[in-house]
C-alpha cells in the first residue's frame, strides 16, 4: 500500500507516547531536505510511559516498507508501514511526516 516516505524529521512515537528516532538515517535519499530511513534501521525510543515492570519500549523496527522504491538496495520506510516495538510488541505510530513524496 502506498504512503508518505518517512524522514528523520517525522514525528514517530511508541504506543505509550515515547519519542522514536531512527538510529542510522539514509543520506542517499533526501525528502524535504532531510535524510530518509531504510527498513532495517532500528528506532531508539525514549520516554516510554509504560512502567519498568511493564517492559517499556526501548527500540522499534518496521516490518513492512516500500516494495517498489529502494535506496542502496533497501526498502524505504513509509507512514503506512507496520512496525513493532521490540520489548512488548506494540506498534510505533507516525504522528506527522512530509506529504510531498508518496511511495509504494
Amino acid at each position: 500500500m502506498p504512503g508518505p516516505l518517512l524522514h528523520v524529521g517525522a514525528i514517530v512515537t511508541c504506543s505509550h507516547a515515547g519519542m522514536a528516532q531512527p538510529t542510522a538515517p539514509n543520506p542517499r535519499v533526501l525528502v524535504s531536505g532531510q535524510p530518509s530511513v531504510t527498513q532495517p534501521t532500528p528506532y531508539a525510543i525514549a520516554g516510554c510511559a509504560l512502567t519498568p515492570s511493564g517492559s517499556p519500549c526501548v527500540t522499534g523496527t518496521w516490518t513492512t516498507a516500500t516494495t517498489r522504491v529502494t535506496s542502496n538496495g533497501q526498502p524505504l520506510v513509509i507512514a503506512a508501514g507496520l512496525s513493532t516495538c521490540v520489548s512488548n510488541g506494540t506498534p510505533m505510530l507516525v504522528m506527522s511526516s512530509q506529504l510531498r513524496v508518496i511511495a509504494m
